[in-house]
């Protein structure tokens, strides 16, 4: 695990990385080992929108979407959560400023072999994809994104889940000692 802002781990966590990675699966595990509130960004959207978000993407477009996506997660209120966030969230510059400013951001980083081998179809699960996009070019124009943004870079390969989330509690934990 890197680390480099240990001043805001008291605060929330926030999880992003590419879809299949693990965000929401660890962020309800963690949230109950530290016993702190788990919010989904996704069922966020989905709840304010009133559809599914593959519904949203076919109904208003990639770039409505995003648009959407960035709004919701620009506007989180949240303080001594978990939160997981959709894989597309790093598109939008003011929603990672602002989850950057209310807690930590961590990257669960998987290589694309593994992330292949988790999905299923990309479309049925709400994946912002452009039109023709492969999984391969989208993890290549995504991971220098999360890179970019997290404050932690986590590398999940060949973890078990309970080994990702006590990492992730031990470094929350030594944060907030400091």
């Amino acid at each position: 695990m890197r680390s480099s802002d240990r001043s805001k781990g008291c605060r929330n966590i926030i999880l992003i990385g590419m879809p299949g990675a693990g965000k929401s699966t660890i962020g309800v595990v963690l949230a109950k080992r530290l016993g702190r509130a788990f919010l989904d960004s996704d069922l966020v959207i989905q709840e304010k929108e009133g559809k599914l978000l593959h519904e949203i993407i076919a109904q208003e477009g990639l770039d409505g979407f995003l648009r959407i996506e960035e709004e919701v997660n620009a506007s989180l209120e949240a303080e001594g959560a978990v939160i997981a966030t959709g894989g597309s969230v790093v598109y939008g510059q003011k929603a990672m400023e602002h989850l950057k400013q209310i807690g930590t951001v961590i990257y669960l980083q998987l290589p694309l072999e593994t992330i292949a081998e988790r999905l299923g179809d990309l479309n049925e699960r709400g994946v912002a994809l452009q039109d023709g996009q492969s999984l391969h070019s989208l993890y290549e124009e995504r991971v220098p994104l999360y890179e970019k943004y997290a404050d932690v870079i986590l590398s999940c390969e060949n973890k078990m889940l309970r080994e990702i989330v006590v990492e992730i509690a031990n470094n929350i934990i030594n944060n907030c000692s400091k």
